[in-house]
């Protein structure tokens, strides 16, 4: 007799869903044309482009980890819904700043309580869906990241072309506290009786038995940052001028479908398979990107490849999301997910942090992008053979689920 599945479609699931996509849709409104805005605004170097975006992921990282330990500590609901309205809030801060100094200051703080309310949320989610379902509901819950990316840059870039800068903003604040409405609407247990009273160590802010994991999805998060941040520069210098926003659609598209299916194999005990094809699939997509610019005189060929390794660069991303997540959690008992999602996000803003310096740093050398994105190629191919030699087998001999 076939057993039913735990339920994992209920209110607060989509309500949790909904408004992660509002709150990505938000972020991903601002990713591309932050580059522009600064270049055109305040007459700054690609170099330093990088340099203040990448402020926003070391100030996320560095809060990371104590929001781990906070969230592992008291009922995450109430900190979930401070830490999205203070997010919301930051936004208020960008149309405001009038010299470079001030957009850096404002930059800082939104990459806080980015860090902390993606945290919380990807905590919170965990709570409320079936053990036996996490790999699955964790793509699903991924998916909305995805649908954010799809839309956000393309409206940004959209809006970019007719509207200013400040009604994308505003648009951008508008849909956050849109989603603060959604996440209010989520039931969760009141998880308190988690807040025994534990020692305060080293070990409470990190998940030692996820670093070999963490240095593989770092180095996969360097070209991420890379191409997120300055593949809207890239496509225009290749002579893709008014279609770069369909990149990320594309992208996410490939994303969304991938996250679902290699959502699914996990469930099945493939798990690190998923990492493995999947990084595999990005260091093909990368060495592409990066050798694309050599081909002459033949723009349709450049424009089919430059939106098809967008498609790959989906794929492979998307299986590797759910699957590491997944990863992390189940190395950790259940009184620390929360620092499991800490540890593995930190790990991804380091190598997104890596990757927005060095992609503006190389940018400028006389490699320029195309140099850039065949660093992060390699960077790829380093990430799949530590995993399959070190972090794979060291997540089969430890996880706890």
């Amino acid at each position: 007799m076939i057993q039913p599945k735990d339920k994992l479609w209920t209110q607060s699931f989509v309500s949790a869903c909904v408004g992660n996509f509002l709150l990505f849709f938000a972020f991903y409104l601002l990713v591309p044309i932050f580059p522009l805005y600064l270049m055109e605004k305040f007459h700054t170097s690609k170099s330093l482009v990088g340099v203040i975006l990448s402020s926003y992921t070391v100030a996320a990282l560095l809060i990371r980890p104590f929001a781990g330990f906070v969230l592992d500590m008291f009922n995450r609901k109430p900190i979930y819904l401070v830490a999205f309205f203070l997010f919301v809030l930051t936004f208020v801060g960008y149309p405001l700043a009038n010299i470079i100094g001030m957009f850096l200051f404002y930059r800082i703080l939104h990459g806080f309580t980015f860090g902390f309310v993606t945290t919380a949320g990807n905590s919170l989610i965990v709570d409320i869906m079936p053990a036996s379902r996490r790999g699955e509901g964790l793509g699903y819950f991924g998916v909305a990241n995805n649908l954010a990316m799809a839309v956000g840059p393309m409206t940004s870039l959209f809006m970019h072309d007719y509207y200013s800068y400040d009604v994308i903003f505003y648009t951008a604040i508008g849909t956050g506290l849109l989603g603060l409405l959604f996440a209010a609407t989520i039931k969760s247990k009141n998880m308190a009786d988690r807040s025994v009273k534990q020692p305060m160590a080293f070990d409470r802010f990190f998940l030692f038995k996820g670093f070999h994991a963490g240095w593989t999805l770092l180095l996969m998060g360097i070209p991420y940052g890379m191409v997120v941040t300055y593949i809207a520069i890239y496509g225009k210098e290749l002579g893709i001028h008014s279609g770069v926003g369909i990149f990320f659609t594309l992208m996410a598209v490939g994303l969304t479908v991938s996250r679902l299916i290699g959502g699914k194999m996990v469930d099945k005990g493939k798990l690190t398979a998923v990492i493995a094809y999947g990084t595999a699939i990005c260091l093909v997509a990368f060495f592409a990107l990066a050798s694309i610019n050599q081909i002459q005189n033949n723009n349709l060929l450049v424009v089919i490849l430059f939106y098809s390794i967008s498609l790959l660069l989906g794929v492979g991303y998307g299986m590797i999301f759910p699957a590491y997540n997944t990863l992390f959690v189940n190395l950790a008992p259940n009184n620390r997910r929360a620092t499991a999602s800490s540890t593995y996000m930190t790990s991804w803003d380091i190598g997104i942090g890596i990757g927005l310096v060095a992609g503006g740093w190389l940018a400028d050398s006389k490699g320029g992008l195309p140099l850039a994105y065949m660093a992060g190629g390699i960077a790829v191919a380093l990430s799949l053979v530590f995993f399959i030699k070190i972090a794979g087998p060291h997540f089969v001999k430890n996880k706890l689920r």
